[in-house]
């Protein structure tokens, strides 16, 4: 990495983020994407601010050393105030040290909170897990959802650490359920509600396979490729007004895979069955290689074969600091009205 050229190419990206900045400014937020690579000259590079942390990332090749302290010195210069810095590899092998290519002051290696429209959340630079505690490409969706929360019963599938959920119990949501197999986030989640002074009656994480929760929600069969003899949380069908569905791009789990490539509707389709009538759904995809209008088909058709045509179906994408150099962004979030 040359860091002339960094230091331009984020000179330009800031340039170009001014009006956003400003807006999510006024509305409480201080954590955005500061430079997306991909689409803004050195694909495999991003840099995340998430309150008083400064988070770069590589994909593809990690940083050298002294690449990693250049990084460091243009943001300083570019960036007024005072933060700490830490640079993850993304593609570390099992066992491997992010330290391999970053040691961070111990300060930077703390935790933080960082706020989304005056809803805060807590953050790591580094955990026992790769992804950031907060993915902020899905604002929108999250805005989406706290704007239709209000005295509703709202289902955050694929919780993580309920980044949703908590937006929607801040949205004023009658009760919010959280689901993810992955019980070190959903403790996560837990203290991000508390965080926020939300009643722990209203906020309710549940560990266990989400196809396994929703597929018993919607009154289907759960008995999966491990017929009746796994063991699982029972919970007796029941319906939603809001549904989150913010599914990983593949995942091998106890029930079945997660692949919203090939399958999406083994996922949509218990969604729905789980939905009150009048109800929405928030549906995301962050495939690339699926289109806009592919999935949006396969929506469609899903919902159909289920007996609950979707009465209307709204596309949104990220805001402006995740650009596309195609004018086609991986992440694609509907909001799917039946």
């Amino acid at each position: 990495m040359n860091p002339a050229d960094f230091a331009r190419l984020l000179s330009r990206a800031l340039e170009a983020r001014g009006p956003l900045l400003e807006k999510l400014r006024a509305e409480g937020t201080d954590c955005y994407r500061l430079f997306h690579g991909i689409a803004e000259g050195l694909t495999g590079l991003t840099v995340d601010r998430y309150g008083p942390l400064l988070l770069a990332q590589t994909f593809r090749d990690p940083l050298s050393t002294s690449d990693a302290a250049a990084l460091e010195a243009a943001l300083n210069a570019a960036i007024p105030g005072d933060f700490h810095f830490a640079y993850n590899h993304r593609g570390k092998r099992p066992g491997e040290s992010f330290d391999k290519w970053h040691r961070p002051e111990p300060n930077a290696l703390g935790e933080f909170t960082c706020s989304e429209g005056g809803v805060k959340y807590l953050i790591r630079a580094r955990h026992r897990g790769i992804d950031p505690w907060l993915f902020l490409d899905l604002r929108p969706g999250r805005r989406l959802l706290r704007a239709a929360a209000q005295g509703r019963s709202v289902l955050n599938l694929f919780a993580y650490t309920c980044g949703a959920g908590v937006c929607a119990a801040a949205g004023g949501a009658a009760e919010v359920w959280n689901v993810d197999f992955a019980g070190s986030s959903l403790e996560v989640g837990g203290r991000n509600a508390a965080l926020n002074g939300i009643p722990p009656e209203k906020f309710r994480t549940i560990k266990e396979d989400c196809l396994t929760v929703v597929r018993q929600l919607a009154g289907l069969d759960v008995r999966g490729r491990f017929g009746k003899k796994r063991s699982y949380l029972r919970i007796e069908p029941r319906r939603f007004g809001l549904v989150f569905l913010d599914p990983p791009a593949w995942a091998k789990g106890p029930l079945a895979a997660v692949d919203i490539v090939r399958d999406y509707p083994a996922l949509f389709k218990p969604a729905l069955l789980a939905l009150e009538p009048g109800g929405r759904i928030i549906a995301t995809n962050h495939a690339a290689g699926v289109s806009w209008e592919d999935w949006e088909a396969a929506l469609r058709r899903c919902a159909d074969k289920a007996g609950r045509p979707l009465k209307s179906l709204e596309r949104t994408e990220p805001d402006g600091d995740f650009p596309s150099f195609d004018g086609r962004p991986p992440l694609k979030i509907a909001v799917c009205g039946i």
